[in-house]
């Protein structure tokens, strides 16, 4: 893995910055929450994409988030929107650990949607979520 910092700091920007590489831990760690849960659910996942921002404080040091939003693609056959939802919600109260470091000061969303995989020759894909 590469890590640098960008050019205003005397780093090259060929690299991720320290809490990109957070950011990118947090959706990791839940992602495989999210899929654990739901193949113990019996939900036929095909796969998980998300998408992770954050914001952070600007006006003292350190320079920490303050505000994070995940939005999961949850994508299989028949999966249940109330299972998908259950899952991410058990990953960010209970099983995470990486989220479990974040602070009260940290506002976390999330928000989500679930894709129907196209059967075989079926070339359109439903989506169902919601959004916070």
């Amino acid at each position: 893995m590469v890590m640098d910092a960008r050019p205003a700091h005397s780093g090259e920007g060929a690299g991720m910055r320290p809490l990109q590489v957070f950011l990118c831990g947090l959706a990791g760690c839940t992602g495989m929450d999210v899929v654990s849960i739901l193949e113990k659910q019996r939900q036929d996942v095909r796969g998980l994409e998300i998408a992770v921002e954050g914001v952070q404080r600007e006006d003292e040091h350190p320079k920490i988030y303050v505000d994070v939003h995940l939005h999961y693609v949850v994508t299989g056959y028949g999966v249940s929107e109330t299972a998908a939802e259950r899952a991410i919600a058990l990953s960010e109260e209970k099983y995470c650990s990486v989220g479990g470091m974040l602070g009260p000061q940290v506002a976390v969303r999330t928000s989500f949607e679930v894709r129907e995989a196209p059967a075989p020759g079926t070339p359109a894909v439903r989506s169902k979520g919601r959004s916070e």
